[in-house]
């Protein structure tokens, strides 16, 4: 496949390629196409590359993609984006895509979730120590609800906590108990968490972010690059795993492949993939446990 401007450097600071994000998505395809099939996405694209303005793609209207699924009934009028194959894969790269953002819906039952995802977004000045304090406070919060939850590194700044769920809630009922969550660990933490994303409430706190639960929103998948200097990678880890991490961006462009390896090989890592569970849990959410959480309750 011809890949148009292949040596034009996306980002100054890794001295990262468009052929080498290409390059990462062929790579990382047995990976990252299972988070991403059956469900809408959405392109974090940087044509000039990131310095300059980035365009956020929800949908196809002008500018086919060749392989690229198109989800005409989801939205009346204008496509959304599907990527079922590794060469809608390689299509999306090469009109500079960077970011992979997906629903937390497969696209077949839109209207029904099976996920929240929680964002923990810490203020920069807090050690890291403390995000690793918020996500093990979290679990143990969704623990004590009977929920089981996994986590995923932002690629950015901190972790995504995601549970997975029967699709049997609405979208109004998912929000509604991952805002009472959010709104639980602040009241329970005030001085560790903020459901407020405002700079004043943020400071030497963790923000949880709630509102990637919303029909149309999204969530940098697993495996997907992220458009920032250092070129972070999301990652799925196990929570045995989360002590040892550095940071959000503990995988970059640059040390991902050390990854991919391990997970290539898991009988010479002597360790299960680190959400080898994740499809065999079934659990769902209420307005019933909703209330519960808003009245104080875990």
């Amino acid at each position: 496949m011809r890949i148009t401007s292949a040596r034009r450097i996306v980002d100054v600071e890794s001295g990262t390629r468009k052929l080498d994000i290409v390059r990462y998505y062929a790579r990382a395809a047995p990976w990252l196409l299972p988070h991403l099939r059956d469900r809408p996405v959405s392109l974090l694209r940087a044509p000039q590359g990131l310095g300059a303005e980035a365009l956020f793609q929800r949908h196809l209207t002008r500018m086919p993609i060749p392989g690229v699924t198109l989800h005409d009934e989801l939205e009346s009028g204008h496509p959304l984006i599907g990527i079922d194959t590794l060469e809608a894969l390689i299509n999306v790269a090469q009109v500079d895509a960077i970011e992979l953002h997906t629903w937390n819906a497969r696209a077949a039952d839109v209207e029904a979730p099976d996920r929240v995802v929680l964002d923990l977004d810490p203020d920069p000045a807090l050690g890291w120590d403390r995000v690793i304090a918020a996500a093990e406070l979290t679990r143990a919060l969704l623990g004590d609800l009977g929920l089981e939850a996994f986590c995923q590194t932002s690629g950015g700044k901190g972790l995504h906590i995601v549970v997975p769920l029967v699709p049997t809630a609405s979208w109004d009922d998912v929000k509604a108990f991952a805002r009472a969550v959010a709104q639980r660990l602040a009241s329970g933490w005030p001085t560790q968490f903020t459901a407020t994303q405002s700079a004043e409430h943020h400071k030497k706190k963790v923000y949880v972010d709630y509102h990637r639960n919303v029909r149309g929103a999204g969530t940098p998948a697993a495996y997907s690059l992220r458009a920032r200097p250092g070129m972070g990678v999301s990652v799925p880890i196990a929570w045995d795993e989360l002590g040892q991490t550095t940071g959000g961006a503990h995988w970059t462009l640059a040390n991902i492949d050390v990854r991919l390896k391990q997970l290539s090989r898991p009988k010479r890592s002597k360790r299960p993939a680190p959400w080898a569970g994740y499809a065999r849990v079934r659990q769902t959410v209420s307005s019933e446990l909703t209330l519960r959480m808003e009245e104080g309750g875990a």
